[in-house]
């Protein structure tokens, strides 16, 4: 398994820019702007993990910014951690096996999240290429929320 980043969303992307790379010092890795979902993501890393973040093995911050939301409430700011794993559904078939609720199943062969027992959010990532759909996460519903 290997850590991949800690999600934040921000209201003002330009502040949180501001005082993530000017003050703080942070570097900006990579940007991806959603038109259809109305979002952008940024990606940094510290100066010193900059080169190793450009070859995917650093872990970053990811900026969240969701345009048409401007405050969060109640922690909401905080999104998620993330990990990289060799085998998705092995992995979620041992949490499951100890007691780990799965809020969102693999169906795709590519992605899950669970929570930590105070409710952090854990995004769950296969390592290479998607695994071929499998049985039971190929039909296993969302429960709860991630």
């Amino acid at each position: 398994m290997r850590y991949l980043h800690t999600m934040i969303r921000v209201g003002d992307l330009d502040a949180a820019l501001d005082f993530f790379c000017a003050k703080l010092g942070l570097v900006e890795m990579s940007r991806m702007d959603n038109e259809a979902g109305r979002f952008s993501l940024i990606f940094l890393a510290a100066p010193d993990d900059a080169e190793l973040a450009r070859a995917k093995k650093a872990p970053m911050v990811e900026l969240t910014y969701n345009w048409d939301e401007r405050e969060y409430g109640g922690g909401r700011n905080f999104g998620h951690l993330a990990y990289r794993v060799k085998d998705i559904y092995a992995t979620c078939q041992r949490l499951m096996d100890g007691g780990v609720i799965i809020n969102r199943p693999p169906r795709d062969g590519h992605m899950a999240f669970v929570r930590s027992p105070d409710g952090i959010s854990i995004e769950l990532l296969q390592e290479g290429e998607r695994l071929a759909p499998q049985e039971p996460w190929a039909s296993m519903p969302n429960t709860g929320s991630w």
